[in-house]
């Protein structure tokens, strides 16, 4: 019997951050890192939410460490490219980028992905104050 395939979701960090005006600019790493944190309480050390999560990070929050349950990518340039890379190695396998951007979301359907808003990852504004 098959083992049924993982799915995988993968996370616009710049787009997600950026979709709360919480202060984020002034700590873009930290805000990334919270992001991070938040995924991994999602996912659990095992990954137990059932899919690979992978965090695409760019500028000034390149580096930051991946952490059980969240992959960290560090964009060497556009974070949307790394994106479209990534989705196109996860092609064949359940995958969802998380964006509101419309060109990226273009792009990353041609893979075979499926898109879904910040929303679906970020907290509610109650949360950020």
């Amino acid at each position: 019997m098959t083992e049924p395939l993982t799915s995988v979701l993968i996370v616009d960090a710049a787009n997600v951050v950026g979709s709360v005006p919480d202060g984020w600019w002034r700590h873009r790493r930290g805000a990334a890192e919270r992001l991070r944190d938040r995924l991994a309480e999602r996912t659990g050390p095992d990954g137990r939410g059932g899919e690979e999560v992978i965090l695409v990070v760019e500028g000034a929050a390149r580096g930051i460490a991946s952490v059980p349950g969240v992959r960290v990518e560090s964009a060497p340039g556009s974070g949307d490219d790394r994106i479209v890379e990534l989705a196109a190695a996860h092609a064949g396998r359940p995958c969802v980028v998380v964006t509101a951007d419309r060109a990226l979301r273009e792009r990353v359907k041609a893979y075979g992905a499926q898109c879904a808003g910040p929303r679906t990852v970020r907290p509610s504004q109650e949360d950020t104050r």
